[in-house]
């Protein structure tokens, strides 16, 4: 049996798609091996977001050939489709794909072996205008499963690169999405996480069901617990929007919804199609409907330009906001975007300063926000057991991570749990 093994960069989608390839290997008799063992084929899921993520591609293929010099090296995803000429010079690769034809990896694989060639089909991802399919129904986060509703973003904010790499939006069929999600939940999992590159988008190249109505029709599925959301654009959230959600008991009451900056002179800059007045209208809507949300963000500081003045907006927004976490980012140069050519680049000591002091602030949130919720009772989704520690470990629906004293056999179950006390970023609960 020939093996196969992946190394995956960047973010959950390339994670699906990741399984959704090992899934083709495995129904074509390939075995899976882990990303550090030695393999006859290397699948390699690169990642554009920054040049950290090509870094890392680069050293993962010397490697890989290193280990195994017959074997057949694939380079797919966001690095490969922005450089493709940049990859196929990498000493080694055989096989480049891009963003587009995954569903094609092992049919492409063993031609570069059979006919002893190198294969580049990278093309215009630009010109490419149809969803493609890849079904991933493998485990995925043992009690979480993630599936991909769309792909590409028409958005293009000032520093991403990734309309560039990924295209413009495409939707999945929505008859296609509800069997994969009945197939998952046969399959046992508990909650689904409906994702993709700019999912407030889904629908909006079909002209028919939007977002909600992929949402309302996954909550009619019998046996699924819960429905989470991947990061959302602010401009989705409506009265409309939230009046019909509220009704849909599965969805949880989380919502990751992009800010970037809290300064509306660098939300221009970076080409965000809101300011801060609309993003806090957005955030009381959801909390006039789901009092106990768990409202997250990213926040990039130091982007080109951001005075001091602009990071105090930002600072002073989130404080206003409250978050229940938020991702903070050091703003990262991205050749190929319009940012990167930004004359007034902000010094790394600057933005070290303003990431460490805006983290500070967004633990206390994190902080309160747990707070908020001792001595109440919650549902957790039981994740993992650790005999060795004594604990069970899960979320409540509102993104909170519990721990549970106990080693018993309970993982993607959902419990009823009190919540005690805070230990760290997580809540210490007992089972009632």
């Amino acid at each position: 049996m020939e093996s196969v093994s992946f190394y995956t960069l960047g973010c959950k989608v390339n994670q699906y798609e990741t399984d959704a390839m090992a899934e083709s290997f495995r129904n074509n008799g390939y075995e899976i091996k882990n990303h550090n063992e030695i393999s006859d084929i290397y699948v390699i899921n690169t990642c554009s977001v920054t040049n950290l993520g090509e870094r890392k591609s680069r050293q993962f293929i010397r490697r890989a050939k290193k280990e195994n010099p017959e074997s057949i090296i694939c380079v797919v995803g966001c690095y490969a489709q922005i450089s493709p000429e940049e990859v196929s010079n990498i000493e080694g690769v055989d096989l480049i794909i891009g963003t587009k034809e995954k569903s094609k990896i092992v049919e492409l694989c063993e031609k570069v072996k059979k006919e002893n060639t190198k294969i580049n089909i990278v093309e215009n991802v630009m010109n490419i205008t149809k969803f493609e399919e890849l079904e991933s129904n493998s485990i995925q986060e043992n009690t979480r499963a993630y599936i991909k509703i769309q792909e590409g973003c028409n958005q293009f904010c000032s520093y991403c690169i990734i309309p560039y790499a990924r295209g413009p939006i495409r939707s999945r069929e929505f008859d296609n999405i509800i069997q994969e999600a009945k197939t998952l939940v046969d399959k046992g999992f508990k909650e689904l996480v409906l994702t993709g590159i700019h999912v407030a988008s889904y629908g909006k190249d079909l002209g028919g069901n939007s977002l909600i109505d992929v949402i309302e029709a996954v909550h009619k599925i019998e046996g699924l617990e819960r429905i989470r959301l991947s990061s959302i654009e602010p401009m989705l959230i409506t009265e409309s929007f939230m009046s019909r959600l509220k009704e849909l008991k599965k969805v949880c009451p989380h919502f990751h919804l992009s800010l970037q900056s809290g300064s509306d002179t660098v939300l221009f800059r970076m080409n965000r199609k809101y300011n801060t007045k609309e993003y806090k209208e957005r955030v009381d809507i959801i909390r006039s409907f789901m009092p106990d949300a768990a409202i997250t963000t990213d926040i990039i500081v130091g982007f080109p330009g951001e005075s001091e003045e602009e990071f105090q907006e930002t600072y002073n927004f989130v404080e206003k906001i409250g978050f229940a976490s938020v991702h903070v980012f050091k703003y990262s140069k991205r050749e190929g975007t319009p940012a990167a050519s930004h004359k007034n680049q902000v010094h790394g000591t600057i933005k070290n300063n303003r990431s460490k002091k805006l983290i500070d602030l967004t633990d206390k949130q994190h902080l309160d926000f747990m707070k908020k919720f001792l001595d109440t009772k919650r549902e957790i989704l039981i994740e993992t057991t650790s005999k060795k520690l004594g604990y069970m470990e899960g979320y409540t629906d509102n993104y909170i991570r519990v721990a549970i004293k106990g080693n018993e056999k309970l993982e993607n179950e959902i419990i009823n749990t009190k919540l005690i006390e805070i230990d760290g970023n997580k809540v210490l609960g007992e089972i009632i």
